[in-house]
């Protein structure tokens, strides 16, 4: 009869009970002291959750553990996951350049979320040389081809910001899609990174931001993304000596007339994206994987439907999950809904890739925060080289999982 009531309704002798026949009954978190489980159950509330396992699968410490509750960014874990099961892990995106009979230059984005000024500088070398073969000196306009997501992607929980996790997903977009500014002692804007120039077009985005310093985003209205990098492109060619006469506007590839110049593609592979993304927790990046998956298993255009329909049926099939709700990938939307079960099989899988994540001392992990909510999830070895994996998920408003973390250690060390 006991057995089925919550911790809540048993008196401090009912617990201490249960706490020695743990520790004397076989199968039941043997591994664990009686005070260290006490202590641990009591930091856990009942929007909180928590479970920790070695690799063999058992489960030392639990609480909560099938209760729903949003992730935050350890979803990226999850996410990052299955963009490795569907793409593979040395998938690289790649990006196009055409060329068109007005000798209009053509762009096509396949979602690169690592497309940088950097990229550009060297795309605009490796075409001037190209260029220069044919006898073409000049293009007319740029052509922006951005139709392999769909526009506009709009991703729950994200904002029109100026803050980089706010930056919009869309399938061609250069450093994040947004620009890192500042003043000079003149008070004039200019660019906060040497790379990057500020061009016109993103200095009169900046000049009605009404922002003095920091970083803008380039959001959907007026699909800006796509535009900019046009524009930045533009400036790169232009150093090269690359004439272009006409404007930089939207268009779309045909690949039946429009020739070929250049398939460019990325210098990093899926794996050293996903480890940009889980050091510096990047939302843009996230979803770019989650789009870029949907439209590999569903066909293009990508959508944030087709890419929760990808993850959700990797949960399902593969990692044999029910009873979640996932709406997006990086975990900034509060409609997620996991339970630490989840986050474990999830790490089950991932334990080959743990290298990818955040790594201080023996703790390879990922942490997750939105107002209210604190969680973190990972990998730890103890003093005797046994590797746990162990997930929190606090969902209790004012707490950390600073004090949980600490149980944890003492835990394992046991």
């Amino acid at each position: 009869m006991y057995a089925k009531l919550p911790f809540k309704y048993l008196t401090n002798s009912a617990i201490l009970f249960f706490s020695f026949a743990w520790l004397l009954c076989p199968g039941l978190q043997d591994n664990v002291s009686a005070s260290s489980y006490n202590e641990l159950v009591k930091l856990v509330g009942e929007n909180d959750s928590v479970l920790v396992a070695d690799m063999q699968g058992n489960i030392i410490f639990s609480k909560n553990k099938e209760k729903r509750l949003a992730p935050a960014s350890i979803l990226k874990i999850f996410t990052s996951l299955a963009a490795i099961h569907y793409l593979g892990r040395d998938f690289r995106f790649s990006t196009e350049f055409y060329k068109d009979k007005n000798l209009s230059l053509k762009i096509k984005g396949y979602g690169d979320p690592l497309l940088l000024s950097e990229n550009l500088a060297e795309i605009s070398r490796i075409l001037a040389k190209k260029i220069e073969k044919s006898n073409t000196i000049a293009f007319n306009n740029i052509i922006i081809d951005d139709s392999y997501f769909k526009y506009p992607v709009i991703i729950p929980g994200v904002s029109k910001s100026s803050e980089p996790y706010d930056a919009a997903n869309s399938a061609l977009c250069v450093n994040f899609n947004t620009v890192n500014f500042k003043k000079n002692i003149n008070g004039e804007f200019i660019s906060a990174e040497p790379e990057t120039p500020l061009i016109p077009f993103a200095a009169a985005k900046i000049k009605s931001s009404g922002i003095d310093n920091g970083r803008i985003t380039f959001s959907h209205d007026q699909n800006d993304s796509g535009l900019y990098a046009g524009h930045l492109l533009k400036y790169f060619l232009e150093l090269e000596q690359i004439k272009l006469y006409g404007k930089v506007k939207h268009g779309f590839i045909d690949t039946n007339k429009d020739k070929i110049l250049l398939k460019y593609t990325s210098n990093f592979s899926l794996e050293e994206i996903i480890a940009k993304l889980l050091e510096f927790s990047n939302n843009f990046i996230s979803n770019q994987l989650l789009i870029a998956t949907g439209a590999k298993l569903y066909g293009h255009p990508g959508t944030l439907e087709k890419g929760v329909l990808a993850v959700s049926s990797y949960a399902r099939d593969i990692l044999k999950l029910k009873n979640f709700t996932i709406v997006e990938g990086s975990g900034i939307s509060r409609k997620n809904s996991i339970s630490a079960i989840f986050m474990y099989k999830t790490l089950c899988e991932f334990k080959p890739f743990r290298n990818l994540m955040r790594h201080e001392e023996k703790e390879y992990y990922k942490t997750g925060t939105l107002c209210g909510i604190n969680t973190r999830a990972g990998y730890i070895e103890n003093s005797k080289g046994d590797l746990y994996c162990f997930v929190v998920m606090i969902n209790t408003k004012g707490k950390s999982t600073k004090n949980i973390m600490k149980k944890i250690y003492k835990i394992m060390e046991k």
